[in-house]
């Protein structure tokens, strides 16, 4: 199961935050973790809304977010981490590419390129 938030924008921010704990057994991750992971996400979706709301600050350019879980694991974090990486590597110039009719190629499901990250809240998981 993907835990994710993804809003679209013309520059995109990934966040990497524990939302849940780390998970027992087999399980990877637990229980929603409300103060490091709930409020740390729902501060940068408040800064990226107030930042978009305002037209002084980003003229003409709509901040998105591309936040992840991280369980609270590292290694976990690190297979999440690794979305982030997978979109500049599959992103491709469109107009270098021409179908045999002399349209251009279409992307489907093309991940968000990501500007810079926010988080993780233990070095290890930043690392």
């Amino acid at each position: 199961m993907r835990r994710e938030i993804k809003i679209e924008g013309d520059l995109v921010l990934g966040g990497l935050f524990p939302i849940n704990e780390k998970g027992t057994g087999t399980e990877e991750c637990g229980r929603i973790n409300e103060d490091r992971g709930i409020q740390r996400l729902e501060a940068m979706l408040f800064a990226i809304d107030e930042i978009n709301k305002d037209n002084y600050l980003l003229p003409g350019v709509k901040l998105g977010v591309h936040i992840l879980d991280t369980c609270s694991r590292d290694t976990y974090a690190l297979e999440q981490s690794l979305e982030f990486v997978r979109a500049s590597l599959t992103k491709v110039d469109e107009a270098e590419y021409m179908c045999p009719d002399g349209s251009y190629a279409i992307q489907e499901n093309i991940p968000l390129l990501i500007a810079g990250v926010i988080g993780g809240s233990y070095s290890s998981v930043s690392i």
